[in-house]
């Protein structure tokens, strides 16, 4: 038996060398190299059997094509029957990847996976679990299932969904050589371990050697594997950052835990757009998904309340209005605050400069907190307008009238630039109800305003937008 080598591995970016290193030459960071075993034959020697005795089963075979026959078609995906999941992996889960879902402890990982599963019953299901017991699932796939707006299609007795509590990677390969299913669940990634690296779970080497295995496993069955991970106090995802390179789509479910909403975002995609974004509704029977993310900000009414204003933003291809929530008020330790909630407080900073160097409104004595409604976290330039027109409106306590929206980036000289999209942004703000749009001149151009039941104000420059707001 060959013997077991020793390295050293960054456990931020995954960089490998044969010592250990104060300062990872890679992504800089101090002390973040850890002592790993790695195994001679780590384990893959069961993903690999696995994999062929599957793929027997389906006799599939694996050849080599000539680039020039292979048809550029759109890869087959498996409906997973859930328009935002579908929506944010580009269409479908397609046969062969593996996705990796990662979120804060308890915002709802673990409900979004099991009750897409549940509901996909033509489909053979494996839901591998280290960190809940089987009756732990089957009181949480009843609730999903008790009915309401969420669950309603949810039928747990008809669903073909077999558990699985291990923590074994190569048990679990036993179980599914046994059963041969459609789709492999792994909740999660970080508390399962293989008998081939001496390591406890979730350590470095374990999560790394795992994950590789089911990618083996993955790509030479075609059949796609889910991951449920952790992230740490950072808000990454634990673990080796070569777990994000192994596997092709990564999904992170945000959102604060005391809101309602929950934002599903795509941060790698190998099969589609990286820009979705899918809104769900945490209730009691599961997530419900909101096709309209409009309902955000139009629950409730804000007539008469300064530091608020509308604006029109784009994510992936869905345009939604957001409600731009802003709070000026003295520094009260001398120092002034800058706080941004949902925004970047970067661009915040250079906003306040432009409004106070452009437009002459004097803000450096002043704190200015900025909270973007709902829990959502947007990074539409776009929105600049709006939080400018809500800085104004607090600072002078003169609330902006109902009915106005806007939309159009801010640039360092304080002109008014344009926007993409901008005939989607008209429309959305129309349907929702809004009578007047504050929008870039050079936008407007090719645009027949006529054809709108809104009032569009082309503006070149910040202080022409805020007169049409303030007079």
């Amino acid at each position: 038996m060959a013997k077991d080598k020793i390295a050293y591995v960054c456990s931020n970016c995954g960089q490998e060398s044969g010592k250990w290193i104060g300062k990872c030459p890679s992504c800089g960071q101090w002390n973040t190299f850890k002592e790993v075993r790695v195994a001679s034959d780590t384990g893959t020697i069961a993903a690999k059997a696995t994999a062929v005795s599957v793929r027997n089963s389906r006799q599939q075979q694996s050849k080599a094509h000539r680039l020039g026959d292979i048809t550029a078609q759109d890869e087959p995906r498996i409906d997973l029957r859930d328009d935002e999941l579908n929506r944010v992996l580009g269409g479908g889960l397609v046969p062969g990847s593996i996705v990796l879902l990662g979120g804060e402890p308890g915002i709802g990982k673990s409900t979004l996976v099991l009750q897409t599963i549940l509901r996909m019953q033509e489909k053979k299901v494996i839901y591998v679990s280290g960190e809940e017991s089987a009756h732990q699932i089957k009181l949480r796939a009843d609730r999903l299932g008790g009915g309401g707006t969420a669950g309603g299609s949810i039928h747990v007795d008809e669903a073909n969904v077999f558990l699985v509590c291990e923590t074994s990677l190569e048990a679990i390969f036993d179980r599914i050589r046994e059963e041969t299913p459609d789709i492999v669940v792994i909740d999660s990634i970080q508390t399962i371990a293989t008998e081939d690296v001496e390591s406890s779970p979730g350590s470095i080497s374990q999560v790394r050697e795992c994950a590789a295995a089911l990618l083996r496993f993955a790509k030479t069955s075609g059949i796609p594997v889910i991951l449920i991970g952790h992230i740490n106090k950072e808000g990454t995802l634990a673990g080796p950052k070569i777990l994000e390179h192994i596997v092709d789509t990564v999904v992170q479910f945000e959102g604060d835990q005391h809101h309602l909403y929950r934002i599903l975002r795509s941060i790698k995609n190998r099969f589609g757009s990286t820009s979705e974004l899918g809104i769900y509704e945490m209730r009691q029977d599961g997530l419900r998904q909101v096709s309209n993310p409009s309902e955000l900000l139009l629950t409730q009414d804000h007539e008469g309340l300064s530091g608020i204003a509308i604006s029109c933003a784009i994510e992936g291809v869905r345009p939604f209005l957001v409600e731009t929530q802003a709070l000026v008020s003295s520094a009260a330790y001398g120092t002034p605050q800058r706080s941004a909630t949902g925004f970047d407080q970067r661009r915040l900073n250079m906003l306040l400069a432009v409004l106070e160097k452009r437009v002459g409104f004097k803000l450096m004595q002043k704190d200015v907190f900025l909270n973007i409604a709902g829990g959502l976290r947007v990074t539409d330039l776009a929105m600049d307008l709006s939080v400018i027109a809500a800085v104004l409106s607090s600072n002078v306590d003169t609330p902006i009238e109902t009915g106005w929206c806007m939309a159009g980036e801010v640039g360092l000289s304080g002109e008014v630039r344009p926007v993409s999209r901008i005939e989607q942004r008209i429309s959305e703000a129309e349907k929702l109800g809004f009578t007047h749009m504050i929008l870039p001149k050079y936008n407007l151009n090719g645009i027949d305003p006529k054809k709108y039941h809104i009032a569009l104000h082309p503006v070149r420059k910040v202080e022409e937008a805020l007169r049409e707001l303030f007079g």
